[in-house]
């Protein structure tokens, strides 16, 4: 592997800062936030700085982390900012060309940062990267191998919970999962950050529909790993996840599809939405979903998110055709949980 550097073909930071910035957004992250900083420690990248965000935690974890570690730029805003608002308060602090985001709750290879660094390298046109998310408490199996739309408008995490492929290709995947991934620091404010009305959940995925409507591809590097929990501290079920994360889908899904494959799929998400409604009916905890879509719905905030559609596809540069060569096809692929990888070509773009 190449081994880049603060001057190498990855670029330089601004202000003579470190060439990489790593974000972390903490909320009671107790229990996994003293590994992930740990395996930060034994990176053999070494030209980066740490920014935690502590988002209101109560459980001191932060501030511990903070006080034995001067190294580490501590953000204390007094309030739950969420995930989307508490990067944003980071990335706007930030010194490093490289932005690199990670989850209190994900542990990273010792190499993590050189291999996200190596793919600079290697593709010094791409300006967003995202990690091979292992299962922590089972390596053998993918957390998700970069995020994938579906073309009802469905985000999932591909390849969740499958076993790792033997020849896992490197290559362009719809968005990046927040959980660990890498952005032009510039790129990421020039897009206005993420968005913060939607709290948590999605704002990922949405940032990465932007990305490709101002034709930036995201580059899935197999070899920068990570091993994440994945809802530590919201819960996987949690009627706050289901809530945020309903919502949140529509919400992606009306800001940033393009007219042409709105029309086209708007029929197709109001059914896989019904569909999963009638799924959460079944299991008993249909409540917060339907709370969600009411939410993404309500006047107030659905005029909000049409403005900010209009302004994005004014300024797009990538069409409906664009955006569906990247998708997979199959309305309800994340049934499969299938990883869709394209075979990333600069003249793509």
């Amino acid at each position: 592997m190449a081994r880049p550097t603060g001057n190498g073909k990855s670029g330089t930071s601004p202000n003579n800062g470190p060439l990489v910035s790593v974000i972390i957004v903490s909320y009671q992250s107790g229990p996994t936030l003293e590994r992930c900083l740990a395996a930060l420690r034994t990176q053999t990248f070494s030209d980066f700085e740490i920014l935690l965000v502590d988002n209101a935690s109560s459980d001191g974890a932060p501030q511990a982390a903070a006080a034995a570690d001067s190294a580490i730029r501590f953000l204390q805003p007094d309030a739950n900012l969420g995930f989307a608002a508490g990067n944003n308060l980071a990335a706007r602090e930030a010194r490093g060309r490289w932005m690199v985001l990670l989850n209190p709750d994900a542990y990273p290879r010792a190499d993590w940062l050189e291999a996200l660094l190596a793919g600079t390298i290697r593709h010094p046109d791409v300006r967003c990267f995202t990690s091979l998310q292992m299962v922590a408490d089972d390596p053998g199996l993918m957390d998700g191998a970069g995020d994938v739309m579906t073309s009802a408008g469905i985000p999932f995490r591909g390849g969740y919970r499958r076993r790792l492929p033997p020849n896992l290709r490197e290559g362009e995947v719809f968005s990046a999962c927040g959980a660990a991934a890498m952005i032009d620091r510039e790129l990421f404010r020039g897009l206005g950050g993420f968005d913060e009305r939607f709290f948590c959940y999605c704002e990922d995925v949405d940032l990465g529909y932007r990305l490709r409507l101002a034709g930036e591809p995201t580059l899935l590097l197999p070899d920068a790993r990570v091993e994440h929990v994945g809802s530590a501290s919201t819960g996987v079920r949690s009627d706050f996840s289901i809530f945020h994360g309903s919502r949140n889908r529509i919400w992606t899904f009306l800001k940033n599809t393009p007219p042409l494959l709105l029309w086209l799929t708007a029929p197709l998400h109001v059914v896989v939405t019904a569909g999963l409604l009638l799924l959460h009916l079944r299991r008993g905890d249909a409540g917060p979903v339907v709370r969600g879509i009411r939410a993404a719905l309500a006047r107030q905030e659905l005029d909000s998110i049409l403005a900010s559609r209009r302004e994005i596809q004014a300024a797009r540069k990538a069409g409906s055709f664009d955006i569906l060569r990247v998708m997979a096809l199959d309305p309800v692929a994340f049934f499969g949980r299938r990883i869709v990888i394209r075979r990333y070509r600069p003249l793509d773009r």
